[in-house]
């Protein structure tokens, strides 16, 4: 019980990583404030996590929209006197390039990653410095904020720029005992979302262009050094680390939860023919 008595906002309550996360905080003791559009998700994800004994709400809230998420939070501070932990996994991935893609697609990547995360992580913070709290701040990458995809200009472009939000917010909050990392999760195995999704009677499946992929990539945990995908609880156990007092020297840092596949060696593919 290492965050008993912290208050955590997870901006994202789907089934799959967001949920393995939101659990992971609540077992760990930490009051869990869930925030997303869909009221779905956030009725089902609330109900699932009391069930499991977590002290969990859902709060309805775009976070591309500055007014509902500075709402959102100081409903938060109402209720709970303080926030702790924010986690900034909201998030969404549409296929495109830059050949045939749109602005409107690429612009609704980095509305809902980037500028999402700068709102929430301003808000957040601002009442952490009025309270004199040494909080922690997570955002959630991606290996494709470390490694090109043709198939995905805008997603990729948003997690590095939630790269880059990381290290600037770690240095600016550090004089006010904030901390500020990111954690890096690769292609998930999405059996545990794809049961939590029937489980809540919720629609969630994987992207077009993770579903339809071409021929020229890997598939499955071809290419995961340590032999599979990581599954959304290892995620959980990476954020409570960074949320807990055992981190309380860590900021600025990427923490990669990937199996090994940024590490590996570009012709080297694990699980591939010869």
């Amino acid at each position: 019980m290492e965050l008993k008595g912290k208050v955590a906002i997870l901006t994202g309550a789907g089934p799959n990583i967001n949920a393995g996360i939101a659990r992971g905080l609540g077992l760990a003791g930490a009051e869990v404030v869930c925030l997303d559009l869909r009221e779905d998700y956030l009725d089902a994800c609330t109900r699932w996590l009391r069930g499991l004994g977590v002290s969990a709400e859902g709060l309805t809230c775009d976070v591309t929209a500055e007014s509902e998420v500075d709402a959102a939070v100081a409903s938060v501070v109402a209720r709970h006197g303080r926030v702790d932990v924010l986690v900034n996994a909201a998030g969404l991935h549409r296929a495109q390039g830059v050949l045939a893609g749109d602005l409107a697609t690429f612009r609704l990547h980095l509305d809902t990653i980037l500028v999402g995360a700068y709102l929430t992580t301003r808000a957040v913070a601002r009442t952490m410095v009025a309270k004199s709290t040494s909080g922690s701040i997570i955002n959630l990458l991606s290996t494709e904020a470390h490694q090109g995809n043709p198939l995905s200009v805008g997603y990729g472009s948003a997690k590095s720029g939630l790269w880059g939000l990381t290290r600037a917010t770690a240095m600016e909050l550090a004089e006010h005992g904030i901390r500020v990392n990111s954690l890096t999760p690769t292609g998930t195995d999405p059996a545990d979302g794809f049961r939590r999704a029937q489980e809540w009677g919720v629609e969630w499946g994987l992207s077009s262009s993770r579903a339809d992929t071409p021929s020229t990539f890997t598939r499955g945990d071809m290419g995961v050094p340590l032999g599979h995908r990581p599954g959304p609880d290892d995620y959980a156990d990476a954020v409570v680390f960074l949320a807990s007092d055992r981190s309380k020297m860590i900021t600025g840092t990427d923490l990669r939860v990937d199996g090994g596949v940024l590490a590996r060696y570009w012709r080297w593919t694990p699980g591939g023919e010869g």
